[in-house]
């Protein structure tokens, strides 16, 4: 059952994080949320064009904008900053090293706007910020599992609780594979793309029943821990049962688990006393990535099967 996250961004991350310089707005101004994953250049504002502006979006101003200011007298620049630094608009950035416009300097002391200014490039600064508010802005979820990164790929281990997972993870981890989130895993969808991480509290900690908590980073060094991993494939633990059938070939209809309206590729995979679990994530993670790149192996015993009963038959009719 999915749980969306209601994120939002406050203007002082985004000055902390890309360490932009702080022209206007004290701690309260740099608390101003940011709800809205896109950046606004204000040409058509700054000409007085309001009709289709969406105001909640952070403002660039760069090499252009701090020209075409200039053809501009202080009056109409007046009233065009009066809405550039309205209630709605997160807060302006003035990129390449520009100047602050006299004006709305002094518009932005008066209302305790924040302005932010950096010497990188107008560009670079749209990339970053919109990556930047891509990242935490996106739909959210917080699922119970595992999160590691065996092969390379970014795999889920998930099921009922006591199915261990957490000590499927220790074998895991000491096979080289990494470490990511162990209990809740906070995923955040990007474009199409899900990326899954650890709460702060509980990074780089995995809790193994019997021995207690443990420090994954100290106890097996630093490359054996990441910070984040996209979610790529799903396994579905769940307590081995005589009387249940379980997939033997791999050409039944195929799992996933719906997370944030995107589609896991998913795997049961029975738990039962004696079965090397590691062993088996590794085989059904290198499946998974044998299917990605084409080559089905289920499908491939399939048409072996075929060859040979037609092989068969035609060696009966010749006989």
């Amino acid at each position: 059952m999915e749980n969306e996250l209601n994120t939002k961004v406050r203007i002082k991350q985004i000055k902390d994080f890309f360490s932009y310089e702080v022209l206007t707005g004290n701690d309260e101004a740099l608390s101003r949320w940011v709800i809205l994953a896109d950046v606004n250049r204000p040409g058509l504002e700054l000409s007085g064009f309001f009709e289709y502006s969406e105001p909640k979006r952070i403002v660039i101003i760069g090499n252009k904008e701090t020209e075409y200011m200039k053809t501009l007298d202080d009056e109409f620049l007046r009233k065009r900053f009066e809405y550039l630094t309205d209630s709605y608009t997160p807060c302006i950035i003035i990129t390449r090293g520009n100047q602050c416009h006299p004006i709305l300097y002094e518009i932005a002391k008066e209302r305790n706007f924040p302005i932010l200014k950096t010497e990188a490039p107008t560009s670079q600064v749209m990339v970053d910020v919109v990556g930047y508010l891509d990242d935490h802005l996106g739909p959210q979820d917080s699922l119970h599992g595992v999160l590691l990164s065996v092969y390379g790929t970014g795999v889920l281990l998930t099921g009922e609780s006591g199915m261990g997972k957490s000590e499927i993870a220790l074998e895991l981890i000491k096979s080289n594979h990494i470490f990511v989130a162990d209990d809740r895993v906070d995923v955040i969808r990007t474009h199409n793309i899900l990326v899954g991480r650890a709460p702060e509290l509980l990074k780089g900690f995995l809790e193994i029943r019997g021995i207690g908590i443990i420090d994954v980073n100290m106890m097996f060094g630093a490359s054996a821990v990441i910070e984040e991993a996209q979610v790529e494939f799903a396994i579905y633990l769940k307590k081995y049962d005589p009387s249940e059938e379980y997939d033997r070939v791999g050409i039944e209809e195929k799992q996933y688990m719906k997370v944030l309206g995107l589609d896991i590729p998913m795997i049961t995979l029975p738990v039962k006393e004696g079965r090397a679990m590691g062993a088996l994530v590794e085989a059904a993670v290198t499946n998974f990535r044998l299917k990605e790149s084409g080559y089905d192996s289920a499908k491939a015993f399939e048409e072996n099967v075929l060859n040979y009963i037609k092989k068969q038959n035609e060696e009966n009719q010749n006989s």
